[in-house]
C-alpha cells in the first residue's frame, strides 16, 4: 500500500509560514470584523437618526405654521375677507413647509413606526384643502374650524416620538418635545378661539354655540397647563430653565408692547386701558363676559392676540431648540460613529497588513537562501554543467577547465550544508563527464587508427582493381570489376565515416580547385546505382580544393540515400542553381516513399545541429556524417517533401567561401538562368525576388521535439531516414551533362562516369 503524502509536503516555506499565521489572522479578522460591523451598524443608525431628526424638524415647522395659519385667518375670515393678504401669506408658508416635509420624507429611513406615522400625516393632509374651504362658514362653525386643523397638526406633532437617538433616554427626549408641541398647540387653540369670541357677533350665534365655544376655550386653556406639567415631568432642569427664560422674555416683550400702545394712544388723544396679564385675560374671557365688558378691562382682540402670540412664540422657540438639539446630537453621534468605523477598519486592516508583512518578511528571510540555492542548482543543471559536458564532448578533454565554482552561499546552517553537498555532486558530475570524454576520445582514437589501417588496405585494393580494369578486355568481366570497385569504394566511405565520427579531417586534401560538375560526378561514381543519376543545369563553378574531398563525401551520402530509398526504375536528378549572392543551391530529387512531417523536422534539426557521437549516431551514421561535413565548411543541408505525390528533395547550399564562378558568365546571365530554374524549382522564385535572402527560410520548420515512433530504416545505411513525405522532383533546366570519358584506352560500360575526384586518393596509412 503506497504511503500517503502529507498535506503540506509540497508546500513552499513561505506558504507554510503563511499557513501558520492563518489562524491568528483569521481570529483577528473575525474580532475586528465584529467591531467594524458594530461601528458600521452604529453609523447606519446614526445616519438614520439624522434623517429622522431632519424629518421631525420639518414636521414641527409644518405643524406650527399650519396652526399659525389658522390663528391669523380668524379675523379676516370672520369678516368675510377670504383673500386677505395675511391669509394668503400664511397659507403660502404652510404650503412651503409641506414641500420641505415631503423632501425630508423622501430621505427618511423606512422603519415600520415611522412609516405608520407618515401615513397618518398623509391622511390629515388630505383634509387640509376642505378645512380651508369650509373655515368659518355654515359648513364648519368656529370651534369646528379651529379643531379641524388638529387632523394635520397632531400627526405631525407625534413624529417627535421618533427622536432621541444618541441621548441618554430616548423616550424622555421624545416625550419632552411632544409635551412642548402639545402646549404650543393648546396655546394656539386658546388664541384662535379667544380671538373668535372677541370678534364674533354673539347675538348672531345659535343657541348653545356660545357655551360650546366658551367650554372649548376653557378646556384648551386647561390643556395648556397639562402640557406644561408634562414638559416639566419629562424635561431636564435645563429644559425648565430654558422655558422660564423664554416665558420671562415673552412677558417683558409684552410689557414693552403695552407701553408702546399706551404711548401711541396718548399721542392720538385716545383713552387707553392697560390689559391684564394673559392668564387674567383667559379667565375673564372664559367667564362669559360680553365684549364690551372685556374691552373696558383692556381685553381686545388685538391685545389678546398679541399676548397669546408671545406665549406661542416662546413655546415655538423651545420646540425649535429641542429639534435642533436632536438634529445636532444625531449628527454628532453619526460623526463619532463614522470616525469609529474608519478607525476600527484602519486598525483591523493595519493589523492584518502588519501580520501579512511580518509573515512575508519572515518567509523571505528563511527562503532567500533556499531560492538562491534553487537558482544556483538550476543554473548548474541547465547551463554550467551542460556547457562543460558539451565542451568535453567537442574538444580535447585535457584542454577544458573542469574546476567548479561553488554556490555563493556561505552560511553554516542547513541551507549552507545542502549547498556544499550540491557542490560536491557538481564536482563529481564534472569529473565523471571528463572521464567519459577521455574514454570517448580514446575510443575515437581507436576508430581513427583502425579506419586509417583499413583505408590503406582499401586504397591498395582499389589500385589493384583499377589495374585489373585497365587490363581487362571482356566486357562482362569488366562489369564485374566495376561492381567490385564500387563495393570497395563504399567500404572506403564507411571507413571515412569512422574518421568523421572520430572528429578527424582528411590528412591530405585536394590541392587545386575542381569544377562543381566534376565534384558531383565524382560523388555519383561512388554510388552503386550511379546509372540512375542524371545531372542537369549545373552552372560553371569551381569548388575550393580544401572542400572537394568532404563535398564529394557529403553528396555521395545523399545520392546513396536517394537511390537506395527510391524505385530502381526511377531516376535521381541532380540540379544546381547559382543565386544572385554567388551562392549555389544543389538539389537532389528522388521519387522515394517519403516521410512524415515530424520526421522531416527531426532530421533537419540534426543536420543543422549534429549531435554528439553515441549509440544512436552509429545507427544513423549517414545523417551524422552529412551534418558534420556540412558544419565543417559552412554548408547548409536540408530535406523537404517533393512537390508531387512522393519523394524527397535534398537541398545543399554551398556558400561563397566554398565555390566561385569559373566562367565568364555575367550577372545578367546568372539571373536569367536562375529565373529559368525558378520555374522548375519550388520556392526558388521567392529566393530570387528576395536577393541574397536565406534560401532555406521557407523550409526551416523543424523543432527540437522527437518524431512519433515509426518504422526504423535499415541500420548501417547512409542517412538512414533521409526520406521525403510527398512530391515529385523538380524539373531541371538545360540538358543533362554528359559524363567525361574513362581513362584513355578503356570504355566505361553502361555509361559509367569517370571517378575523377575519387581518384584523388587519400594517402594510405599503415598506422
Amino acid at each position: 500500500m503506497p504511503k500517503s503524502r502529507p498535506l503540506t509536503g509540497n508546500w513552499r516555506v513561505a506558504r507554510r509560514l503563511q499557513a501558520i499565521l492563518l489562524i491568528p489572522v483569521l481570529v483577528a479578522l473575525g474580532l475586528g470584523g465584529v467591531r467594524v460591523k458594530h461601528s458600521i451598524d452604529t453609523l447606519r443608525d446614526a445616519d438614520d437618526a439624522v434623517r429622522v431628526a431632519e424629518l421631525v424638524q420639518a414636521a414641527n415647522a409644518y405643524a406650527s405654521d399650519a396652526i399659525n395659519e389658522r390663528d391669523v385667518s380668524v379675523i379676516p375670515l370672520l369678516e368675510g375677507r377670504r383673500d386677505a393678504p395675511a391669509v394668503v401669506a400664511a397659507r403660502k408658508v404652510t404650503d412651503a413647509d409641506a414641500k420641505a416635509f415631503d423632501a425630508a420624507v423622501a430621505r427618511a429611513p423606512r422603519t415600520a413606526g415611522l412609516t405608520r406615522r407618515i401615513e397618518l400625516v398623509r391622511a390629515g393632509e388630505k383634509q387640509l384643502a376642505a378645512v380651508r374651504a369650509n373655515a368659518f362658514t355654515a359648513r364648519s362653525t368656529g370651534v369646528q374650524t379651529e379643531e379641524s386643523y388638529h387632523a394635520v397638526q397632531h400627526p405631525l406633532m407625534e413624529l417627535s416620538n421618533e427622536l432621541g437617538f444618541g441621548s441618554n433616554n430616548q423616550a424622555s427626549f421624545g416625550r419632552t418635545l411632544y409635551a412642548i408641541s402639545l402646549t404650543q398647540a393648546a396655546e394656539s387653540l386658546v388664541r384662535s378661539i379667544g380671538t373668535h369670541l372677541l370678534v364674533e357677533d354673539r347675538d348672531a350665534l345659535t343657541g348653545g354655540e356660545l357655551q360650546n365655544q366658551l367650554g372649548s376655550f376653557s378646556s384648551y386653556a386647561y390643556l395648556e397647563q397639562v402640557g406644561l406639567q408634562e414638559y416639566a415631568g419629562a424635561g431636564t432642569a435645563g429644559d425648565m430653565v430654558r422655558l422660564r427664560a423664554a416665558l420671562a422674555d415673552a412677558q417683558q416683550k409684552g410689557a414693552r408692547q403695552t407701553a408702546e400702545a399706551a404711548r401711541k394712544a396718548e399721542a392720538a388723544g385716545r383713552a387707553f386701558v392697560t390689559p391684564p396679564a394673559l392668564s387674567k385675560m383667559i379667565s375673564e374671557i372664559a367667564s362669559g363676559k360680553t365684549t364690551e365688558q372685556l374691552a373696558a378691562e383692556g381685553i381686545t382682540p388685538e391685545s389678546f392676540f398679541a399676548a397669546s402670540a408671545l406665549a406661542f412664540d416662546a413655546y415655538r422657540g423651545i420646540e425649535v431648540h429641542l429639534t435642533d438639539t436632536a438634529l445636532g446630537g444625531a449628527r454628532s453621534v453619526a460623526s463619532d460613529a463614522r470616525r469609529d468605523a474608519i478607525t476600527n477598519g484602519s486598525v483591523v486592516l493595519g493589523a492584518v497588513l502588519a501580520a501579512v508583512l511580518l509573515a512575508a518578511w519572515v518567509a523571505r528571510s528563511m527562503s532567500r537562501g533556499m531560492r538562491r540555492l534553487s537558482a544556483s542548482a538550476m543554473e548548474i543543471a541547465e547551463q554550467r554543467l551542460p556547457a562543460v559536458i558539451t565542451q568535453l564532448s567537442q574538444a580535447v578533454p585535457g584542454q577544458v577547465d573542469t574546476r567548479v565554482a561553488p554556490i555563493p552561499i556561505t552560511t553554516t546552517d542547513e541551507i549552507g550544508e545542502v549547498a556544499r553537498a550540491f557542490d560536491h555532486v557538481h564536482r563529481e558530475a564534472v569529473r565523471l563527464a571528463a572521464e567519459q570524454a577521455l574514454l570517448r576520445g580514446n575510443v575515437n582514437t581507436i576508430f581513427t587508427n583502425l579506419s586509417r589501417r583499413n583505408q590503406s588496405l582499401i586504397e591498395r585494393q582499389l589500385a589493384l582493381i583499377t589495374d585489373l580494369e585497365e587490363r581487362e578486355a571482356d566486357p562482362e568481366q569488366l562489369a564485374n570489376l566495376f561492381r567490385l570497385d564500387h563495393l570497395a569504394t563504399r567500404v572506403r566511405r564507411n571507413g571515412e565515416n569512422l574518421l568523421v565520427l572520430g572528429g578527424e579531417r582528411p590528412t591530405q586534401q585536394w590541392d587545386h580547385p575542381l569544377p562543381l560538375v566534376d565534384v558531383i560526378r565524382a560523388a555519383a561514381s561512388e554510388v552503386e546505382q550511379y546509372e540512375r543519376i542524371e545531372l542537369a543545369g549545373v552552372p560553371e563553378a569551381e569548388v575550393h580544393g580544401r572542400a572537394v574531398t568532404d563535398l564529394v563525401h557529403l553528396l555521395a551520402e545523399l545520392l546513396e540515400n536517394a537511390t537506395s530509398f527510391s524505385s530502381p526504375r526511377s531516376t535521381v536528378r541532380v540540379t544546381a542553381t547559382r543565386l544572385p549572392d554567388t551562392r549555389i543551391m544543389v538539389e537532389i530529387h528522388d521519387q522515394g516513399i517519403g516521410l512524415r512531417p515530424e520526421d522531416f523536422a527531426l532530421i533537419n534539426h540534426k543536420l543543422a545541429n549534429p549531435p554528439t557521437a553515441d549509440a544512436d549516431v552509429y545507427q544513423h551514421m549517414g545523417l551524422f556524417v552529412v551534418g558534420r561535413l556540412a558544419d565543417r565548411h559552412g554548408i547548409r543541408v536540408q530535406l523537404r517533401p517533393a512537390a508531387g505525390e512522393s519523394g524527397t528533395t535534398s537541398l545543399v547550399m554551398l556558400p561563397g567561401t566554398v565555390t566561385w564562378r569559373s566562367g565568364a558568365e555575367s550577372d545578367a546571365d546568372t539571373l536569367a538562368l536562375a529565373a529559368v530554374r525558378a520555374q522548375a524549382t519550388p520556392g526558388l522564385a521567392a529566393l530570387l525576388a528576395d536577393g541574397p535572402a536565406d534560401p532555406f527560410g521557407a523550409h526551416e520548420a523543424w523543432d527540437d521535439g522527437r518524431p512519433a515512433p515509426g518504422p526504423a530504416a535499415p541500420s548501417g545505411t547512409s542517412t538512414t531516414t533521409l526520406r521525403a513525405a510527398a512530391g515529385t522532383p523538380a524539373a531541371t533546366a538545360g540538358t543533362p551533362a554528359s559524363a567525361p570519358p574513362e581513362p584513355a584506352g578503356r570504355a566505361a560500360p553502361s555509361g559509367r562516369p569517370r571517378r575523377t575526384a575519387k581518384r584523388a586518393r587519400r594517402p594510405a596509412e599503415d598506422g
